[in-house]
């Protein structure tokens, strides 16, 4: 009987990242366009790309996915000529729509955040102690 509603069960645990879905693009900066594209959480899995750009040349890729399992979540990253790396879920906020991912024993970044402020979607990557940040304020795209 458990099984049967194993799925039910995840589908209740899921949590909204709706608000991450889309094409979302940062504005250029220095002759480079980076820009991140989210499908829809489906049965427990969120494929995401990122793309930086010089004109129509692609500068790096990225690779990532989101997995919600009866474990929790992890953000998955491949990024391009370096080794892929997991984040396990550490703070999700549906209310203000942000979630924190971290692993501390990776060297850089230990944690990657995504969250949003009204229209407008933020991404940060650092260390556990909010050192060295990098951030990027994307715009929803066409």
């Amino acid at each position: 009987m458990l099984l049967l509603l194993a799925p039910l069960l995840l589908d209740a645990q899921q949590p909204d990242l709706g608000w991450l879905a889309g094409h979302w693009c940062a504005e250029p900066k220095s002759g480079k366009v980076t820009c991140e594209d989210w499908g829809p959480l489906d049965k427990g899995v969120m494929r995401g790309t990122g793309t930086t750009r010089t004109g129509e040349r692609v500068t790096t890729n990225e690779a990532m996915r989101i997995t919600v399992d009866e474990s929790g979540m992890v953000f998955h990253a491949e990024p391009a000529n370096q080794q892929p790396a997991d984040f396990r879920a550490v703070k999700i906020d549906a209310k203000a729509r942000s979630v924190t991912f971290e692993d501390a024993t990776h060297d850089y970044p230990q944690r990657v955040r995504y969250w949003r402020e009204g229209e407008t979607l933020l991404a940060e990557i650092s260390l556990a102690d909010g050192s060295k940040a990098m951030r990027w304020l994307f715009h929803r795209a066409k």
